[in-house]
């Protein structure tokens, strides 16, 4: 019965150090990974896998301490089982100090790539800016040639619509003077109507005057020859 315990004590004892060194590799891998984050998420839950193993196999060798019936076995393997749980709280340690480090690293990197990434960026953009300066002067440019030939368009334009009004201001100015001047002659011809009409009417009147006469004679005469008594 006691050889019987003891091959369960030696199972028990190799199958802790077995995990024992799992985990010391799997921190090792940690301390070793390169990222990203998902890589070492994996590795952490294949250590917390072998911590539980490893837990439940020292607690299967606290109770086998518990059932031995010889003291200085009993004494042995609760030191042996004292000594495990110490490395295993080691290896925790360990653990803990391999996942900051390495956490550490990989914020370092991934801040150094995105730093290369905005490098990156900031050169094409420039690079863009630049090309897009050059179009945009080159835009500006035929604008600017644009402009230029429809002011020049203009100015043309203006100095023809000014030849046009010169022209029409001389045509207004002739006209005007043309106007005066048939003025000055439909005055001079009122002038002559109203004396012609004048003198008409002096001429009216002295026909009458000498019309009247003239009956005034013949009727003198007449009363002269027939009526000589009055």
């Amino acid at each position: 019965m006691a050889s019987s315990a003891d091959v369960h004590v030696r199972i028990c004892g190799q199958e802790i150090i077995k995990y024992d060194l799992e985990i010391k590799a799997l921190i090792q891998d940690i301390r070793d990974c390169p990222g990203p984050q998902s890589a070492l998420m994996e590795l952490n839950s294949q250590v917390k896998l072998k911590f539980q193993q490893l837990r439940m196999r020292i607690q299967d060798l606290e109770q086998m301490a518990q059932e031995q019936d010889s003291e200085l076995d009993r004494l042995a393997i609760q030191a042996e089982t004292e000594s495990q749980r110490q490395q295993m709280l080691s290896n925790q340690t360990a653990w803990r100090k391999a996942n900051l480090a390495c956490k550490l690293a990989i914020d370092n990197m991934e801040k150094d790539e995105l730093l290369l990434r905005v490098e990156n960026h900031s050169f094409k953009q420039k690079k863009a800016t630049k090309e897009s300066l050059v179009e945009t002067s080159s835009n500006i440019t035929e604008s600017l040639m644009s402009i230029s030939r429809m002011m020049a368009e203009q100015v043309k334009q203006s100095e023809d619509t000014i030849s046009t009004l010169a022209t029409s201001s001389r045509t207004v100015q002739e006209t005007n003077e043309e106007f005066k001047s048939m003025t000055g002659t439909i005055h001079l011809g009122r002038k002559l109507i109203l004396k012609y009409n004048r003198r008409e009417l002096t001429d009216k009147l002295l026909i009458f005057l000498a019309l009247a006469l003239f009956l005034a004679t013949v009727l003198y005469i007449l009363k002269k020859r027939l009526f000589p008594f009055i």
